[in-house]
């Protein structure tokens, strides 16, 4: 795809939507491993198993928390991004959900512990280069990613490594809790913490690298002239 056609509404739609399904086949296939998933989904597993949820569920209610949150961070309420941020969790909450019974069906979560890890690091790098593509796109965006996108270039000079560790301390800090009160975790392994350590990294290389042709778009709606 060429530069031009990258970066118009429909090209952006085109990433977008490629963007939904890399990012919720990586992210189910992460939680099927048991090896360890991207932080803010752990934490949707770890809430799922306290509050006895769905994963779908929890997904989508953890969604329009920090939706709100990050209409906060703004400074002023949003309808309209607000809106784009459900637009985002109804297909990524389910469809992850729905992956992850696919890989456990599959016998994923039964593979030789060495298996798991590899498939676990491509699930991690696989989301890492969603994460880019539709950061780029910004046509919607899931709250938890627009969080280190409004922290990005809003506060922190546009350093993905720092926007990334910064906004992944409330699904830390979610883990924790929830630890404590159930005395176990899940998805939580050396995977998380690969996550937490090298996302940020992998996603500025996806945005030099991985369709370099289609670029940020910081002001969405001056976009649609």
């Amino acid at each position: 795809m060429s530069e031009k056609v990258a970066n118009t509404f429909d090209g952006r739609l085109i990433f977008l939507m490629l963007s939904i399904l890399l990012n919720v086949f990586f992210n189910a296939l992460t939680v099927s491993t048991n090896m360890g998933s991207a932080v803010w989904t752990a934490s949707a597993v770890n809430l799922a198993h306290l509050f006895n949820l769905s994963l779908g569920n929890t997904l989508f209610l953890e969604g329009v928390i920090v939706a709100i949150v990050n209409l906060i961070l703004l400074g002023q309420f949003d309808y309209f991004r607000l809106f784009r941020n459900l637009i985002f969790i109804v297909p990524y909450s389910y469809l992850l959900a729905w992956f992850k019974q696919l890989f456990f069906a599959m016998g994923i979560p039964f593979l030789p512990i060495g298996w798991r890890f590899v498939l676990d690091l491509v699930g991690l790098t696989g989301v890492a280069v969603a994460v880019s593509l539709y950061q780029r796109a910004n046509v919607v965006l899931h709250p938890n990613d627009d969080l280190p996108f409004i922290l990005r270039f809003r506060f922190l000079h546009g350093s993905p490594c720092w926007s990334q560790w910064d906004s992944n301390i409330p699904p830390i800090a979610i883990i924790v809790v929830t630890a404590i009160l159930t005395h176990q975790l899940f998805a939580v392994n050396i995977g998380t913490i690969l996550n937490f350590v090298m996302q940020g990294y992998i996603i500025g290389w996806a945005d030099q690298h991985i369709f370099p042709q289609l670029h940020h778009h910081l002001d969405f709606k001056s976009t649609l002239h």
